[in-house]
């Protein structure tokens, strides 16, 4: 009743938007986009882009307080657009210091990527490949965002179609060469696996250091996490599967490791697109 009630009575009004943050794939989205449900709002009436972090909703201003607490629960933050101008602009965007934090996270991820590549050759291991290719798929992603700060929401649109695009490749080429690989297992240097995953985790931390000045409140000290969980999960996987190298003498479970982080490619890729594609579609 209350889905319908949101539905019937804002038919004619202009659809209100949020920029989010705390997002890092399109699992977040949908988690808003339920919060959102919770408090009454019907399922066709909120759509979050895990392209570009806005969230468009069709609802009552009276309703809006219980929205935005539903939302804020989950741990994400977000703030009202009110101009297409707003949307363009926010702290981050005004703060030079801000820009400095988004280069050291991207010199950081494509170097420590670069350095793991290699000791992926050296161990022979798919999965700290895979890896290496997550460190180098976030530092030019983060690259691409900070050349997006402050764009257009039609360009930012672009640019996250861009992203989908890459991360798309990075899993492909992750895919077809673990296939390849699982023709002719070998056993990768379990030693040399666990060691790197470890200094993974530890990158990480590292890159995540430079923008906690500009988390405000609990959250965004959320948005931290989530913007690295993912990584610190594939970092975490490898040395597992460095153990299960070690324990089972076999190379299966560096590949098992190396088809997931190629999985967690391909459908962030699927969902950045296809974000992307429908906003176009709404700022074309």
């Amino acid at each position: 009743m209350a889905n319908t009630e949101s539905s019937g009575s804002t038919a004619d009004t202009p659809p209100l938007r949020y920029r989010v943050s705390g997002m890092d794939c399109a699992k977040d989205a949908a988690q808003i986009e339920r919060a959102a449900q919770s408090a009454g709002v019907a399922p066709d009436a909120v759509k979050v882009s895990a392209a570009t972090h806005i969230m468009t909703l069709n609802a009552p201003e009276a309703r809006l307080p219980e929205i935005e607490k539903a939302v804020e629960t989950m741990g994400y933050g977000f703030d009202r657009i009110e101009s297409d101008e707003d949307l363009q602009q926010s702290a981050a965007h005004q703060d030079p210091g801000y820009r400095r934090a988004l280069w050291i996270v991207v010199i950081l991820n494509v170097g420590y990527g670069v350095l793991e590549m290699i000791g992926g050759f050296i161990a022979g291991s798919q999965a700290v490949k895979a890896d290496a290719l997550d460190f180098i798929g976030d530092g030019a992603i983060t690259f691409l965002g900070l050349l997006a700060i402050g764009w257009s929401l039609l360009w930012r649109a672009r640019s996250a179609l861009i992203q989908g695009i890459f991360l798309g490749l990075l899993g492909l080429g992750v895919f077809s060469t673990t296939i390849i690989r699982a023709f002719e297992p070998t056993t990768p240097d379990a030693t040399l696996m666990g060691i790197l995953g470890l200094i993974a985790l530890v990158i990480n931390v590292i890159s995540v250091l430079p923008l906690l000045r500009y988390r405000k409140g609990d959250a965004n000290m959320r948005a931290v996490w989530l913007f690295s969980r993912n990584d610190a999960i594939g970092n975490a996987a490898v040395v597992i599967a460095a153990g299960l190298v070690v324990w089972l003498g076999s190379a299966w479970p560096d590949l098992i490791v190396a088809f997931g982080i190629a999985g967690l490619f391909l459908h962030s890729s699927w969902a950045i697109i296809r974000d992307a594609r429908a906003d176009l579609k709404a700022v074309a």
